[in-house]
């Protein structure tokens, strides 16, 4: 992964910039106040990365730029953080203390809420096998600032892979995790999403493999839940029993490993 900074080469842009590539075995190159499309090209890469101040983002010809932003996530936090509920931790009995590993980080908004729920005691994993999407999640979230020190501080607790999760659960003991859980790229996209539509550039495609499910079955304490569009067929194939939400055009999926069902 090849990675730079914005126009302006301040000193402090090119150290984090250099850290990120030690730190993911990637290639810091200067900008010289050349072109992005032409860095591409000058180098043969598909993409690049650039380090901003307080923010990243990943550019790749021909395709909308990403940017680092929990977006619904941090809402969702904020929410947890005053004691709302949240579907999601609902779907997967999330409590304090609790070990999530989610399986498709993308860009780690599940994962904040996941890991604002856990608390200090609690330990998330978020596996990304994207090496673009893991590098700027890295980033992101070692360098993310809100207003909301809480949030802050739950990312930077998130522990962050960069493996296939199928690959990563088959490592993990029996009943070693709470919960296990899955928001995979769906089948059919949503297309008045367009938060989503920049991220389907660089993500991982590929439906869920009934292996994943055995293997996050046999990881589970509690639950696998798994996230999809309504009427999706995937909740069929894999297993899950839906949990209906009215009005809602995304649905989670839960195995209740608990009651063996």
């Amino acid at each position: 992964m090849y990675i730079t900074t914005g126009d302006k080469e301040a000193a402090s842009l090119v150290q984090r910039a250099r850290e990120l590539a030690a730190a993911t075995g990637g290639t810091y190159v200067p900008r010289s106040r050349t072109s992005l499309p032409k860095l591409l090209e000058q180098y043969g890469v598909q993409e690049i990365l650039v380090v901003l101040k307080g923010r990243a983002r990943l550019f790749r010809k021909d395709a909308s730029e990403l940017e680092f932003h929990p977006s619904m996530g941090f809402v969702r936090a904020k929410r947890v953080l005053r004691g709302e509920p949240d579907p999601m931790l609902e779907a997967g009995a999330v409590m304090e203390g609790d070990t999530v590993v989610d399986c498709t980080a993308g860009l780690g908004s599940d994962s904040l809420v996941f890991a604002v729920a856990t608390g200090t005691q609690g330990h998330v994993i978020a596996c990304e096998s994207s090496e673009p999407l893991y590098t700027l999640l890295l980033d992101g979230m070692s360098h993310y600032e809100s207003n909301e020190p809480d949030i802050d501080q739950a990312f930077r607790r998130i522990e962050l892979r960069n493996r296939d999760h199928l690959e990563l659960l088959r490592s993990l003991p029996d009943r070693s995790c709470d919960t296990i859980y899955f928001d995979p790229m769906f089948r059919e996209p949503m297309m008045d999403s367009s938060a989503i539509k920049p991220l389907r550039n660089y993500a991982n495609a590929h439906a869920l493999a009934e292996e994943s499910i055995i293997e996050a079955r046999r990881v589970a304490r509690k639950r696998v839940v798994m996230k999809e569009k309504r009427g999706s067929a995937e909740f069929d194939r894999l297993g899950f029993q839906v949990l209906d939400r009215a009005n809602a055009k995304t649905l989670y999926g839960v195995i209740n490993v608990e009651s063996g069902s």
